[in-house]
């Protein structure tokens, strides 16, 4: 009896493992598609905010999809797929992290319902390549050539990308901050690049966003160590160290031990010339601010080096970071000293003006009219309170990050969902020209494109059925720059209301969003390893 029944129980077995690939890709596709579903109402200018809450309790206000995701705990390996896209399209293009999240999403249920039908996930994964080629050619063909003389669309450009944000209201001044920033960086003839660590975003509470300000020259968050010393020096000259004006110390722990004052007297005035030698061949070397590097051994400036350097008039900010020190040099043009012997005239760098501001509560140093500027900028940027401020600071982030696109790949391309409407008709016009299996997958593809339009039309207050039914009519027609106007509340040529963004931004959230999918679908099963 037990013989006859163990082929059926190997049957049974065998018939299980068949099943489980397709449950793993349909739990894989649920859990991403959740992530998607979780940010969708934060897309487009009209798109609703997130209030995330930490386990300390601080509270974070945006509607940025890459920070939600970065602050969501998602525990599904595949919804960190998805999280990892929208770090992926931060990186390449700074703007569209929700868009790349979405159209994933979109992309995924549209593999769904090819499965659902029989279609193996390889034949839907070369479809998709496939796909993601033909959309960047019709996007290239589409786009709007730039020039980066014109400020004009560089500006249009970065507004497009504030207007969804919190601080929508302050994009006439965030915009052309960002702009200005980036144009004092790049040389337009040859640069196909922008770092942009090159910028240095100083954040300080107080005042409004309306009181933040572009600073040609740096800005210190240090206040100056005064002890009756200047805390305004014209004509600086400027210098930097990386060495200790304080007693040294041995390599060893040791103790010395004082039996009368006339010793300890000794070892205070030898203190005291030590130091004051220090002082006076910083003196003479023409310098009048001095910049002085963290120290994590000893103390980088002692009070009675203060002291000294105060009644020879030098001004001193101490506490530089190491790691900004690469970006004082390339900003004030002067050179980084780690030994006195080293500290020459040379070394110096000049500017007009450096000197110690009120900031709110707080103090800071900014060192202006720099003669020989390298290519570095701050920005100082003020808020009410703090989520303004970190809010702020995303979105001119995210504002920079846009006219990066345009040094990277000098192209526009309308916004308010235009070239997905655009890709949605091609496509599907592509598709019919095509044979088998992927005159199919391309036909479904084309109707996942139309989410985007339809998720702004929806967060805009508007019909999503009747908005996404005429922007396809009109994009038929042949009229390529039709988008949704959110303001409006219809359907216009969107590049007369000057909505523009990136072609880099679109193009790379089709192929990211694609190559995600794509990997998605070839997984079929989940190992789990336990240490």
């Amino acid at each position: 009896m037990t013989l006859k029944q163990t082929p059926m129980k190997a049957k049974q077995a065998e018939f299980k493992d068949k099943e489980k690939p397709a449950q793993i890709r349909s739990s894989n596709i649920v859990a991403a598609k959740a992530v998607a579903d979780a940010i969708k109402t934060s897309l487009g200018p009209r798109g609703m905010d997130k209030m995330i809450q930490d386990s300390k309790g601080e509270v974070t206000i945006t509607n940025d999809g890459a920070t939600i995701l970065k602050q969501m705990k998602v525990l599904h390996p595949a919804a960190k797929m998805l999280v990892e896209l929208s770090k992926a399209q931060d990186a390449e293009a700074g703007d569209g992290t929700t868009s790349v999240v979405i159209l994933a999403g979109a992309l995924l249920e549209a593999s769904q319902k090819l499965l659902s039908r029989g279609i193996h996930p390889s034949r839907i994964s070369d479809a998709l390549l496939h796909f993601s080629t033909y959309a960047l050619t019709v996007l290239e063909d589409m786009a709007i050539p730039v020039d980066l003389s014109d400020r004009n669309a560089l500006l249009h450009s970065a507004t497009t990308a504030l207007n969804s944000k919190v601080v929508h209201e302050h994009c006439g001044l965030l915009a052309p901050m960002a702009v200005d920033a980036v144009c004092r960086l790049v040389d337009p003839a040859k640069d196909t690049n922008v770092d942009l660590n090159d910028i240095k975003i100083v954040k300080k509470l107080g005042e409004t966003v309306e009181d933040s300000k572009l600073i040609d020259g740096i800005i210190f968050t240090q206040k100056t160590e005064a002890f009756g010393g200047p805390n305004k020096m014209e004509k600086a000259k400027i210098g930097l160290i990386q060495f200790c004006i304080s007693p040294p110390k041995t390599d060893m722990d040791n103790t010395v031990i004082v039996r009368d004052y006339s010793a300890m007297d000794r070892i205070l005035r030898e203190e005291r010339q030590y130091i004051l030698n220090i002082t006076k061949k910083i003196k003479a070397a023409g310098c009048n601010v001095l910049l002085v590097q963290k120290s994590i051994l000893r103390t980088g400036v002692s009070d009675l080096a203060l002291h000294l350097l105060a009644k020879q008039k030098i001004m001193v900010v101490k506490d530089i970071e190491r790691e900004d020190i690469e970006f004082v040099c390339k900003a004030i043009g002067c050179r980084p000293v780690a030994s006195l012997d080293h500290f020459t005239p040379e070394v110096l760098g000049t500017a007009e003006l450096a000197e110690e501001i009120r900031a709110g509560s707080s103090k800071l140093v900014m060192v202006t009219g720099v003669q020989n500027p390298g290519r570095a900028v701050s920005i100082l940027l003020r808020g009410s309170n703090r989520q303004v401020l970190e809010e702020a600071e995303r979105s001119m982030h995210d504002a920079l990050c846009v006219i990066r696109c345009l040094v990277k790949k000098r192209f526009l391309v309308p916004g308010g969902g235009a070239p997905e409407a655009e890709l949605a008709v091609k496509v599907s016009s592509y598709g019919q020209t095509l044979q088998g299996m992927d005159a199919y997958c391309f036909r479904v593809f084309a109707e996942a494109l139309e989410v985007i339009p339809s998720i702004l039309a929806e967060n805009a207050g508007l019909s999503p059925i009747s908005t996404v039914t005429e922007l396809r009519s009109r994009h038929a027609k042949g009229e390529t720059n039709a988008g949704i106007n959110v303001r409006k509340g219809w359907i216009s040529n969107i590049v007369e209301e000057n909505v523009l963004q990136p072609l880099l931004v679109t193009s790379s959230a089709v192929t990211l969003a694609a190559e995600c999918v794509r990997s998605i679908l070839k997984i079929d099963d989940i190992v789990h390893v336990i240490n």
